[in-house]
């Protein structure tokens, strides 16, 4: 049974559970009205009842939540050296390591990510792993955008995505939604 613990940071969108594992790798980032999405993660990804859900009860932030929090607080590289691990497809691991070459402050088609991983017609199959990506943020699912250059397809909310790159400095507040 894999252990994970939940701890909860104020966000600028509210309450975010951050999900850690015993060796303090970031396994999860949900927003709360998205909890049920990540159970569901869980659950494709490790399997019924294979993960154990516990409250973090550390005596100060783990590296993940205090990590976060500086990222909310504009020190957007404060995220960059997360340790992550996750469940996922060979393939969802592949687009899950080339999201995080994506500077901070830029975007991505979804075709130039099919790209950037060598598989080029590959860009449904990039769009659904980048939409199963448990750890949105610090594996920047939201940096890519669609050919159009509009703001499609995030699982927490098209506004947060706004946000995230409005935040990263990726595009101006004006751009609509």
């Amino acid at each position: 049974m894999l252990k994970l613990f939940l701890e909860k940071i104020s966000s600028p969108f509210g309450e975010l559970s951050i999900i850690t594992d015993a060796e303090d790798n970031l396994r999860a980032v949900e927003w709360d009205a998205f909890e049920e999405r990540l159970h569901k993660l869980f659950t494709r990804h490790y399997g019924a009842n294979k993960y154990e859900l516990v409250e973090y009860t550390g005596k100060k932030p783990s590296t993940a939540a205090h990590a976060l929090t500086a990222y909310f607080k504009g020190e957007l590289n404060a995220i960059a050296s997360l340790k992550t691990q996750t469940g996922g497809t060979t393939f969802q691991k592949e687009v899950w390591a080339a999201l995080r070459t994506i500077p901070i402050g830029k975007t991505l088609t979804y075709g130039d990510l099919a790209k950037q991983i060598g598989r080029p017609k590959a860009v449904r199959a990039v769009g659904l792993a980048n939409g199963a990506n448990p750890i949105g943020i610090v594996v920047p699912c939201h940096r890519v955008i669609g050919a159009n250059g509009k703001l499609t397809g995030y699982a927490s909310g098209v506004d947060k995505k706004h946000w995230l790159l409005e935040h990263e400095g990726a595009i101006p507040a004006s751009l609509p939604l």
